[in-house]
């Protein structure tokens, strides 16, 4: 693990897991970040459920999957996207249409791209699962 982007990290290792068939995996460190990430994906049905664990450092998350994610990985560099770009930036990241969604952090929170449109703000994208 580089440490350097540590979201980067926790969706590659989410990914690896899945596809070596296992459905547990524990992400190093811990962040809000993360965690907030973690929270849309469970939201979109990707994850089963995770939980935080405090070992006195930055604690980790245990995570349980689903078996559902093909890929996942975070968006370098962080582009900032308008509400009415992110039809663009679907077509660019994701396999087809309404399959997948792009993760944003907005001033209103870390939320789904379909999210962003109900609410209409944009953000800045931060990972895609699908």
């Amino acid at each position: 693990m580089s440490l350097n982007d540590p979201l980067a990290d926790a969706l590659s290792h989410i990914k690896n897991t899945e596809r070596v068939g296992k459905m547990e995996c524990v992400i190093k460190p811990a962040s809000k970040l993360i965690g907030n990430v973690l929270s849309v994906m469970q939201d979109g049905g990707y994850l089963k459920e995770f939980e935080f664990i405090e070992d006195g450092k930055a604690g980790y998350f245990k995570v349980k999957l689903r078996g559902r994610i093909n890929d996942c990985n975070a968006i370098k560099p962080r582009y900032y996207v308008h509400m009415r770009e992110f039809e663009e930036w679907e077509k660019r990241l994701l396999p087809a249409r309404d399959f997948g969604m792009l993760i944003v952090t907005t001033s209103k929170g870390v939320m789904s791209h379909a999210q962003a449109i109900e609410t209409g703000t944009g953000g800045q994208l931060l990972a895609f699962v699908y």
